[in-house]
């Protein structure tokens, strides 16, 4: 049953940027906090201070960003809230749920390598647990973990799950260099901020019964945990970067959109009946847990492709001309009219995978020299095309109306003064205009390109033929 007050979190860790697996992670839970009307919380835990870097920082939001994943609190970070873990681990040791442990790491090493010689399992022995020590130079504190019964937990998506307490030591709570271990971070974090569901990789499962001891010891109410499955290939194995695996702002900068980004990643585990496109407001109406598959997710590069030219086809043109531009300008394209590109954009949509590839079909539009190429300008760009040409031409200078309708009157009047078909004189056109053989149609590329470029490029290409001759 799902509780009331809603509270989810994301917790990335700076030391590389965000992948796929940590942006369905982040996904799951905005989710599921947006469909209850809940908080989603993005924490930082940045406690790793020799990996963690400003820059992956900065992806992290970035790309969160990029997703439309907003935050209701935060972003929060670890390493400024060490106050608050001493303050539970304060807490633990008065309460005798956790002790300061003299072993040296020397000490420690001799006692497992003495204990796998018995066939014992190589974990911390207990020497210090009720010695009642102090502090000390080098000392850690630690938990005490209870050594018998289980702890066990209902997991939202795969159902009960418990652990023999036998299994575990006494779990390392802060370290010798007073730094708290990332089990007290974690649980003393996601009580301070009100943390109520913890939707996480299944890679965590293992974590959950140390957390969940924390919480007993510190007396507070355990949180509900859902683990998500993996991420595998298409051939079943661990997803890795040969699949895609990639950061996410990596495939913004192959010109996906965020939208299809958000959708591969929620049928990665997720499905809704037979649906495979959801918008964002569909997404948070029918979003559940119960709906989250046990086997892994497979990612599918192509899948992701198909999904992307989908949206695109779909997507607003003003809309596409704001994620266009850029890509635009990276290729050294400035001051660009940005009716232009919207108008380039409704003729180029159709046949576009992503906005990398619309932008190199859209060069010709803003190039301010066309260059030919070889095979076109040989086959097509010919001295018996000139006098048809030169014939077009005239007639275009005196097309008043530049539009698709008005083109077509012009062209249906100079096919019959030539008694020719289009096809006669369309691909040279096309390669005066485009450089190239394939473009969208001849009158949406015209139209696009306004009465005086076309001129000025049908120009062009006439003195082009005329220095063959």
């Amino acid at each position: 049953m799902i509780q009331k007050n809603i509270v989810t979190r994301f917790p990335p860790s700076p030391t590389g940027y965000l992948h796929i697996g940590g942006a369905r992670t982040a996904l799951f839970n905005w989710l599921f906090a947006r469909q209850t009307g809940g908080k989603f919380i993005l924490r930082i835990e940045d406690t790793d201070k020799a990996r963690s870097t400003d820059e992956a920082t900065r992806a992290i939001i970035d790309s969160m960003e990029w997703l439309g994943l907003d935050w209701d609190e935060g972003p929060y970070f670890q390493s400024e809230r060490y106050d608050i873990y001493n303050a539970a681990i304060e807490r633990l040791l008065s309460s005798g749920q956790a002790y300061h442990c003299h072993c040296s790491s020397e000490d420690l090493e001799k006692r497992r390598k003495s204990a796998m010689a018995k066939g014992a399992k190589p974990k911390y022995d207990g020497k210090c647990r009720e010695l009642g020590l102090g502090p000390a130079p080098g000392s850690v504190v630690r938990l005490k973990t209870p050594h018998t019964g289980t702890t066990q937990f209902n997991d939202l998506i795969k159902g009960s799950i418990r652990f023999n307490n036998e299994e575990l030591d006494d779990l390392i709570l802060k370290r010798s260099d007073g730094s708290p271990t990332y089990h007290m971070a974690v649980v003393a974090d996601d009580i301070s901020l009100g943390i109520t569901y913890i939707i996480r990789g299944d890679d965590h499962v293992n974590n959950t019964p140390r957390q969940i001891q924390i919480y007993q010891a510190l007396g507070e109410s355990v949180p509900q945990y859902a683990h998500v499955p993996l991420i595998l290939g298409p051939d079943k194995a661990r997803l890795s970067k040969r699949h895609g695996a990639l950061s996410v702002l990596a495939y913004r900068d192959m010109g996906y959109l965020p939208h299809a980004m958000l959708n591969a990643l929620a049928r990665l585990g997720w499905s809704y009946g037979d649906q495979e496109k959801f918008t964002k407001e569909e997404l948070i109406e029918k979003f559940s847990l119960e709906n989250v598959g046990k086997s892994a997710g497979v990612f599918n590069m192509e899948k992701l492709q198909d999904l992307n030219a989908w949206y695109i086809r779909e997507s607003a043109d003003d809309i596409l001309a704001k994620g266009l531009i850029p890509f635009l300008e990276k290729s050294g394209f400035k001051n660009l009219d940005k009716e232009k590109a919207k108008d380039a954009i409704a003729t180029l949509k159709i046949r576009s995978k992503t906005l990398v590839d619309m932008a190199e079909s859209a060069r010709f539009y803003f190039e301010k020299e066309i260059i030919y190429d070889e095979k076109a300008d040989n086959k097509f760009l010919k001295p018996d095309m000139l006098d048809l040409l030169l014939n077009l031409q005239a007639r275009l200078e005196q097309t008043s109306i530049f539009d698709q309708e008005g083109l077509e009157k012009t062209f249906v009047a100079f096919l019959e003064a030539n008694q020719i078909k289009l096809k006669k004189v369309a691909q040279p056109l096309r390669v005066a205009l485009t450089g190239k053989t394939a473009s969208p149609g001849i009158f949406e590329v015209m139209e696009v390109l306004g009465k005086e470029a076309v001129l000025e490029r049908l120009g062009k290409a006439i003195n082009h033929i005329r220095d063959k001759a």
